[in-house]
């Protein structure tokens, strides 16, 4: 397994909807980095969006600060150049010695999208996403052959996306280029998965559905003639007793009320994510049967775009819930826990130990 946790670049807390409690300042993620790093996780997931810093200054501020901590990072098709995202990767790679993952995110929030100047529907995203990774692979995969008096170079005429000549003359030090993840549920996505993508990346759903889902995409990739990993996005609770676990999971949305959370179903609502669909259906907007498979908690959901689920019990519990997912096919898990501060520091204590060591991958 490869364990992650995340970046809090929209700010942090000890309760949900407290946002600003906890700046996400350089300070703080600096804190986390380094304290992430120190413990042995594998890497750090930063998010992208309006509502947070930008993940390319945030981990091209943070690589100088640690040593062997990796940083998954979004590009985000349609709304920069794929040759100049080609040149960003090759040179964080090189500047991070090998340590850059990147994160192909697709996008979901009409609004946020319009408002980068992307008017596509939802497929015609996906259109970009494939034609952007083909572009992007290419150039960074030509790299360590070009020179600079070379008139080879990368040339696509698709539907969206035109390049000529396209060159970069600096290779990363990943060959042929940094590990893609990348997740999304609608069968377009499914699509770009087998194509392209090195590892897959579901959020934290009920064991038989992410099964399931792995199958699907898993068939369409050996269709292909490709085998890819899989990777899951959850939050965690994890206490020394599941009796405090729950009473901190609970504490965690005891202060919002009923018309806070309608606020934010609304406008999550209007995403025209499948994956953000099926996230949403797990808890309806309603505080009853947050449980919604035993030990996954979806009230994070409630006030949360994204990944709204955690993993919720003692250490073993909690230990035992990952092995299910790893039994499933899953070998990279990104966690995060608010305070994200302190619950690296819990996790690590309490479920490391407990994780099959021949299965544990850290640096």
């Amino acid at each position: 397994m490869s364990i992650f946790w995340f970046l809090p670049t929209h700010g942090d807390g000890h309760d949900l909807g407290a946002a600003g409690a906890r700046p996400a300042s350089l300070e703080y993620m600096k804190r986390i980095a380094q304290t992430v790093d120190r413990l042995g996780y594998y890497g750090v997931l930063i998010p992208t969006g309006r509502f947070c810093e930008d993940s390319w200054v945030v981990a091209s501020s943070l690589v100088p600060w640690t040593e062997n901590l990796r940083y998954l990072i979004a590009i985000r098709p349609g709304v920069i150049s794929p040759t100049f995202a080609a040149r960003m990767t090759a040179t964080l790679d090189r500047y991070s010695n090998g340590r850059l993952l990147i994160n192909f995110v697709t996008g979901a929030d009409v609004d946020e999208a319009h408002g980068d100047g992307v008017f596509l529907e939802h497929d015609q995203r996906y259109e970009v996403t494939d034609e952007f990774l083909h572009i992007w692979k290419n150039t960074l995969k030509d790299a360590s052959r070009n020179n600079f008096f070379s008139e080879e170079g990368v040339s696509h005429k698709g539907r969206h996306l035109h390049v000529e000549n396209a060159k970069i003359f600096y290779p990363p030090v990943q060959q042929p280029h940094p590990p893609v993840y990348f997740g999304g549920s609608s069968l377009a996505a499914h699509d770009i998965a087998a194509d392209h993508v090195d590892v897959y990346l579901t959020w934290g759903e009920p064991p038989a559905a992410v099964a399931e889902k792995i199958r699907q995409v898993k068939e369409k990739a050996e269709n292909k003639g490709r085998t890819l990993r899989f990777g899951i996005r959850l939050h965690t609770i994890v206490r020394k007793t599941s009796d405090q676990a729950w009473t901190d999971a609970h504490a965690l949305i005891a202060h919002l009320s009923d018309e806070v959370i309608a606020t934010t179903q609304r406008a999550i609502a209007r995403h025209d994510s499948v994956g953000q669909q099926r996230m949403t259906a797990l808890h309806g907007g309603k505080r009853d049967n947050l449980e919604v498979s035993p030990n996954l908690w979806a009230g994070i959901g409630l006030v949360r775009n994204g990944a709204g689920t955690a993993l919720v019990g003692d250490p073993q519990t909690v230990a035992d819930r990952i092995h299910e997912y790893a039994d499933l096919g899953i070998d990279s898990f990104i966690f995060s826990g608010y305070p994200h501060l302190e619950e690296a520091e819990r996790f690590a204590e309490l479920v490391f130990p407990l994780l099959r060591p021949h299965l544990l991958q850290n640096n």
